[in-house]
């Protein structure tokens, strides 16, 4: 039976987390899209809320008493309420701790996760996305042959956030043993060429680059020799929780928006249409929240998850877009200027359909 109710430890994480993206994160969100960059004194913050020390174990330096997608699932969803691409900086190491933690040796474990149990903090990556039309997790062209006693990478990745300043990115590829294999990739290993900063569309403030993978030659010790497909589902679920992110954000302040704005001498929430409209974005957002949750629970609880997180993500992917579209359509001509963060929310919205790799739980 699956149960929603939130404990004492994580109903505290959400007030936590909702608190900082309102007070924190929404105000610095249009000049950190507007410039392209996220102050580090807010990054800073943020790791002191311990986000991701909180996910580690004691036995490696962090103070988790147990892992759980669900928490990190309402930790995502709340910071990208604030804004998605602040919150994917916050969150992107555990791309890297998530992916050791789950998958990673007990060696990987102790060597790696101690990392980002510091008091600065550290960044993390994860190398998924391919710039290729017909791109798909299980047919990666990037791949990983032995030889000998170590392991050769090649191929090329797109949307690798942070891959400039990550100690490790997790790179993922088609492998001998498997069709998705994962590997840490030290920074500064010889064969790894990062391109220029990515222009893209929405998630602005976040840095992200194309990187190539040359002969990359790894010590066969820096696979994962976990289920890396796993990985993936973990991934998906973390950036189903941003969608439902950015989808309340759109709907909580179209619904401020139609209450004060007023229309031939009535408020516009009081016209039908509106609230037509207001409503069917609520609908989408719980519903989306619902598939969500019973993706994180799954993985919790089940051995196979695939189905419900193919679900929770597919659904998500199109109602971020459908109430992040109807947000502009709400506030008129004033959702199309820069003065209200709906167009943002917007064009951040339609990024979700294209990326992988985003965030992890």
């Amino acid at each position: 039976m699956i149960d929603f109710e939130l404990n004492e430890e994580q109903q505290l994480i959400v007030e936590t987390v909702r608190a900082f993206a309102a007070e924190v994160i929404r105000p610095a969100a249009h000049d950190a899209d507007e410039t392209q960059s996220i102050p580090q004194q807010l990054i800073d913050q943020a790791w002191e809320l311990g986000l991701v020390q909180g996910s580690i174990p004691e036995a490696y330096g962090g103070y988790a008493s147990q892992a759980s997608a669900l928490t990190g699932t309402l930790i995502a969803e709340g910071l990208a309420q604030g804004d998605l691409a602040i919150a994917a900086h916050i969150l992107a190491p555990r791309l890297v701790v998530d992916a050791v933690l789950n998958a990673g040796s007990e060696e990987q474990k102790k060597e790696i996760l101690p990392l980002y149990c510091k008091d600065r903090y550290v960044a993390g990556a994860a190398a998924v996305l391919e710039p290729r039309w017909d791109f798909s997790c299980n047919k990666m062209q990037t791949t990983a042959k032995c030889d000998g006693d170590d392991i050769v990478l090649n191929g090329e990745k797109c949307y690798v956030p942070l891959a400039k300043t990550a100690p490790y990115t997790v790179v993922y590829a088609r492998g001998t043993d498997a069709p998705i294999e994962a590997y840490l990739l030290p920074a500064g290993t010889p064969g790894i060429e990062i391109g220029e900063r990515e222009s893209l569309m929405g998630l602005r403030a976040l840095e992200t680059y194309p990187v190539t993978l040359t002969d990359v030659r790894l010590p066969a010790s820096a696979k994962l020799p976990g289920d890396a497909s796993a990985l993936l589902r973990r991934s998906r679920v973390a950036q189903s929780a941003m969608a439902v992110g950015v989808a309340r954000a759109s709907l909580d302040y179209s619904i401020e928006y139609a209450k004060e704005r007023e229309a031939f001498g009535v408020k516009i929430a009081q016209k039908q249409a509106i609230a037509f409209m207001l409503a069917e974005m609520a609908i989408e957002v719980d519903a989306a929240r619902l598939l969500n949750w019973e993706a994180a629970w799954s993985v919790d609880h089940d051995n196979d998850s695939s189905r419900k997180v193919a679900l929770a993500r597919g659904y998500t992917d199109n109602a971020v877009m459908m109430v992040t579209d109807n947000g502009v359509q709400v506030l008129g001509g004033h959702g199309f200027t820069r003065d209200h963060p709906v167009e943002m929310w917007a064009r951040n919205g339609r990024g979700f359909a294209v990326i992988e790799g985003l965030a992890s739980v």
